[in-house]
């Protein structure tokens, strides 16, 4: 287990400790302190557990957004699961009661509060299920972590991700259920990484089942022994050139199937190779050629090999804000459709 892993787990328990503070208080000590269930006040345990929950759930919602640390689909079934059961269980067994203590006391219906773990719930249970339909069928947000995919993507854009692109899957468990697309050569992806299925990578779809791919030293681009189409470009002048340094790093513009697309050749050594991809699996290159772990690594476990259909989360599609990147956030690329 990571140290990021270690420290989101220990971020939730503590979550969950606020959360149970909460409800014992809210459930069973509130009635007898308060049968009018009128107070707004709340005593200091309960107090201080509301607002450390609060700042619990934003510093795990910045891990998630910042460092992707765990898969954010659980996250949302774990919490909507655990608002819905909150919500349900207090419609069942504690409202009633809350309602008869209160009436017995002289407040009216309207003027019955519900405790504050169960006023979270409800309100935050039809919002996370939402989220949840559109992450897992429409569209998610995904943050470009690497240069691997310069010119076409930098480190710091924040892209939309469609989901129904390649098949309607289940979140967590990604299982297709409505199929609705295949994946064409060309298309930028987002997959989960076979060694390690929680991170997620970016790259570009460069081989079908059954394709015999190759590179040649001279960065030759190969599909079943047809050449993909190049064409010199000017050297790179542009954001990170100097951070990465970049600057003068020869461009061209490849052909893919349909697909006309910028790569970039900077620093470092040729990757070549000769693969064939096996059934039900995709061979994935980064636009930056020469500074991309992608499919031409095989065996690395921080490398994607060749990656099973399995593993899609969707199609790259458009770029809605940019930040991160010490050139200032690029506001000119905020709408750009990813080519």
């Amino acid at each position: 287990m990571s140290d990021g892993d270690s420290l989101f787990i220990a971020l939730l328990c503590a979550a969950l400790a606020c959360v149970l503070v909460i409800l014992i208080d809210g459930w069973f000590l509130r009635p007898r302190r308060d049968p009018a269930a009128t107070s707004v006040d709340e005593p200091w345990l309960p107090k201080f557990a509301g607002y450390a929950l609060v700042a619990l759930a934003l510093a795990m919602l910045w891990r998630l957004f910042r460092y992707e640390a765990v898969d954010f689909s659980l996250m949302l079934v774990v919490v909507g699961a655990m608002s819905g059961a909150i919500w349900g269980v207090d419609r069942l067994f504690f409202a009633r009661r809350r309602q008869r203590a209160a009436a017995a006391a002289g407040t009216p219906r309207e003027g019955v509060r519900e405790p504050i773990a169960v006023e979270y719930a409800r309100s935050f249970f039809p919002v996370i299920v939402l989220v949840l339909v559109i992450r897992s069928f429409l569209f998610e947000p995904f943050r470009i972590p690497s240069d691997s995919m310069m010119p076409t993507l930098f480190d710091g854009d924040f892209i939309f991700v469609s989901k129904y692109s390649y098949g309607l899957r289940l979140p967590v468990t990604n299982t297709l259920v409505v199929p609705t697309g295949t994946p064409q050569r060309g298309d930028v992806i987002v997959f989960r990484l076979p060694p390690n299925p929680k991170i997620n990578y970016i790259k570009r779809l460069v081989g079908l089942p059954g394709d015999r791919i190759r590179v040649d030293a001279r960065n030759q681009l190969y599909v079943n022994d047809v050449p993909m189409k190049q064409e010199p470009g000017p050297v790179y002048s542009g954001p990170k050139q100097d951070m990465w340094n970049y600057t003068g790093a020869p461009t061209a513009t490849e052909q893919l199937g349909l697909k006309r697309h910028m790569l970039m050749f900077a620093n470092g050594g040729v990757k070549e190779g000769e693969w064939t991809v096996p059934a039900g699996h995709y061979f994935f290159m980064g636009d930056n050629r020469n500074n991309s772990k992608d499919s031409r690594w095989q065996g690395d476990s921080d490398a994607p090999g060749f990656v099973p259909e399995r593993n899609l989360v969707g199609k790259a599609v458009r770029i809605w804000l940019n930040l991160d990147t010490r050139d200032g956030p690029l506001w000119r690329r905020i709408g750009t459709a990813i080519q």
